[in-house]
């Protein structure tokens, strides 16, 4: 964090001549952690895990066209996507607990690892049920990657650091949301779709020898009581739910005994999970979240959003490859509006957030936005000009952009410390789940309405031999063989099956266009106005206890502080009419004992005026004296650094809002302590300045 510390404005009483308003801010080198190069090669290796994770649940929309008519099967092309997101759902919060009990860095090896077994054996599958098989066994390793590389990171670098850090983290969700449906379409046309899963291997391997190599932390054992059995009830249920809507009216009737038996099973293993969950000690979804109002409209409104949002993503590409007749390449560039427009939604909606306190416009406004994109999106045909579709996706990605970033923090401002870390994974939990159930229904409907559609298009008409409605409605490419004068039948079903999805799916984001209006606008606190991009863009949820959120938090808005001059408040609410500079300086020495001003000023960014009008004046004041060339605190001077030091620590503390009240949790200080501590310095440290060739701020 940048501690400016700068000497020159201001006006300032009983000290000496203070440098001009044009002086260089003063920004300690210790402020900035020195981080070695082991951990900078290791948190490395962990954004390239994050990398696979994350970009394998975006680089397969554009080859699924190409995989379902190579594999057949183009009624359950859903399940491709489905699996990966049910399994990987349902295992991130065992990654974490296990973790946290067992060491972070095997685990982690043990996910790179599972992830690149089901990497390769989805690039040599055989038909679709293999296929699916194993992108759920990708996806355990996938969920394993996002959790364990992102808490990692806490144990390399200190409390104040972890904001810049993990802001990398999120910049590599931001990559792959674009890099992702470009990628499947390069290999998918100038290799082959199986690419898009091999290309995982030699990433992994890389990332698993350097962390095998490379990555050191501390192994810390902390006892969970883990709920396995609560797990695997809700994984269960989502899956039962996914297969009734996947599978009713195609593979089954509605009506049939299958379908009915799935649903039941579905209601009783709920049941179940609500009696599991009343009384497990460390629930995986506790049941008292869903009495607060705006978790439960929260959790409904994010189903919707990820409903929307990844049912689209998932047909998006068929719509282009198979009615607009562009490559898997171009379907890639045709889908980068809608990437543009989530994403500047998204990020500008939480800036603005953070700066005003508002917040419920944004969730009505994207929720309308989306519904809007929807029936846009059902507009389009075979004939639609590439401008209005870019238009339409960029208004789609615009109102998910809009709700996403928010509901988030809303979440977090709603609940107690304690459990602030599972209702920030709750809420993300139930964007997965509608992700699974939004790529289900919509390839249900699909599927349905596909097949109607060529049957009337086709109705009496003379097919060659081996065509039919049905051989087309599992492998486009059939179009292909058709009479010049039938294939714009073939291509205008396909373009109204598609689209019809969209117009279904419209009613759903208006229901949570109204949902939005019941959420109650609370003022926020400050410590949630810090939006992480790792937990609106990841389609799984991101497990973080209550303090490594608080920890982040702090760290962000601690950085955004430190550029505005952070000495000059905490000199200000300490009381006191030193410069900056001089406060800055009382604090270094409270750090390391003893300093030597030149030296300071040698082997910091800070101009030598600057350091030793902050010197002069601490003497004047008969803060700090002379024990040769170096300076050390009188019993004032110590008092006025102590004081120095409690005013920072307090100004953390009021971030926190009401958590910071008389029960505040014993983590929660130390947390806040530390933060202080690692921003002020503390005594008893050795001083840097005694090592040769070390750097001092």
């Amino acid at each position: 964090m940048a501690d400016d510390a700068h000497g020159g404005t201001g006006k300032v009483s009983n000290a000496g001549a203070s440098p001009g308003a044009g002086s260089p801010a003063v920004q300690p080198a210790d402020a900035r952690e020195q981080v070695s190069g082991n951990v900078l090669v290791s948190i490395g290796a962990l954004l390239l895990g994050l990398l696979l994770a994350a970009l394998d649940q975006t680089i397969v929309s554009t080859a699924l066209p190409t995989i379902v008519s190579e594999l057949g099967g183009l009624a359950h092309l859903s399940w491709v996507v489905t699996a990966y997101l049910l399994a990987s759902t349902a295992a991130t919060p065992l990654w974490g607990k296990l973790g946290d009990q067992y060491g972070r860095k095997r685990l982690f090896q043990t996910a790179i690892v599972i992830f690149l077994i089901g990497s390769a054996l989805c690039g040599a599958a055989q038909d679709m049920s293999q296929l699916i098989a194993f992108r759920a066994l990708q996806g355990l390793g996938g969920g394993g990657l996002i959790v364990l590389s992102m808490a990692i990171v806490g144990d390399l670098v200190p409390p104040r650091e972890r904001g810049r850090y993990q802001g990398l983290f999120g910049a590599v969700f931001g990559a792959t949301s674009v890099l992702g449906p470009l990628l499947g379409g390069l290999f998918t046309e100038h290799l082959s779709w199986r690419w898009v899963f091999y290309v995982n291997l030699p990433v992994g391997i890389v990332a698993l020898a350097v962390i095998a190599t490379v990555l050191h932390i501390p192994r810390r054992s902390t006892r969970h009581v883990i709920d396995y059995l609560g797990t695997f009830l809700i994984a269960a249920v989502a899956t039962c739910l996914v297969l009734v809507a996947s599978l009713g009216g195609t593979t089954w009737a509605w009506g049939s005994v299958q379908i009915v038996g799935l649903a039941v099973l579905a209601a009783v293993l709920a049941l179940a999970f609500v009696a599991v969950e009343r009384r497990a000690a460390e629930p995986v979804l506790p049941l008292k979240l869903f009495r607060i109002r705006t978790f439960t409209l929260s959790a409904l409104i994010s189903f919707i959003v990820g409903f929307a949002m990844f049912g689209a993503m998932t047909y998006l590409p068929t719509f282009l490859q198979v009615v607009q007749g562009v490559t898997p390449t171009m379907s890639g560039v045709h889908m980068l509006p809608m990437v543009a427009g989530m994403l500047i939604a998204s990020t500008g909606s939480g800036q603005i957030v953070s700066r005003t306190g508002r917040w419920k416009v944004f969730p009505i406004a994207g929720t309308a936005v989306t519904t809007l994109g929807l029936l846009l999106l059902h507009q389009l045909d075979e004939n639609s000009p590439t401008g209005e579709m870019s238009a339409f996706f960029f208004v789609f990605g615009l109102g998910l952009g809009l709700v996403m970033q928010v509901l988030v923090l809303i979440v977090q401002n709603a609940v107690s410390y304690e459990d602030l870390g599972v209702a920030t994974s709750g809420a993300t939990f139930f964007r997965s789940i509608g992700a699974s159930f939004g790529v289900a229904i919509f390839g249900t409907i699909f599927a349905g309405r596909l097949g109607d559609e060529l049957a009337a298009a086709f109705r009496g008409a003379q097919l060659p031999p081996g065509v039919s409605p049905g051989a087309l409605e599992a492998d486009p490419r059939g179009i292909d063989a058709l009479p010049a004068a039938l294939r714009p039948d073939a291509v205008h079903a396909y373009a109204t099956a598609i689209t019809d999805v969209f117009l279904c799916a419209a009613p759903v984001a208006l229901a949570g266009f109204v949902l939005a209006w019941f959420l109650k606008e609370d003022r926020l606190r400050a410590s949630v106005t810090a939006p992480d991009v790792t937990e609106t863009l990841a389609s799984n949820p991101v497990e973080r206890s209550s303090y490594d959120e608080v920890c982040r938090a702090l760290s962000v808005l601690g950085t955004r502080e430190g550029r505005r001059e952070i000495y000059r408040t905490i000199t200000a609410r300490a009381g006191y009419d030193l410069l900056p500079a001089a406060s800055w300086l009382l604090l270094r020495i409270r750090k390391y004992g003893s300093v030597e001003p030149a030296v300071l000023a040698e082997r910091s960014t800070i101009p030598l005026n600057v350091v030793m009008e902050a010197a002069r004046q601490v003497e004047i004041r008969h803060l700090a004296t002379r024990e040769g060339l170096d300076l050390v605190l009188t019993d004032e001077g110590r008092e006025v650094a102590e004081r120095l030091a409690r005013a920072r620590e307090d100004s953390l503390a009021e971030l926190l809002g009401d958590w910071w009240g008389p029960d505040r949790p014993t983590d929660l200080v130390q947390l806040v302590h530390e933060l202080s501590g690692e921003l002020c310095g503390s005594r008893g440290e050795r001083p840097q300045a005694e090592r040769p060739g070390t750097r001092v701020g």
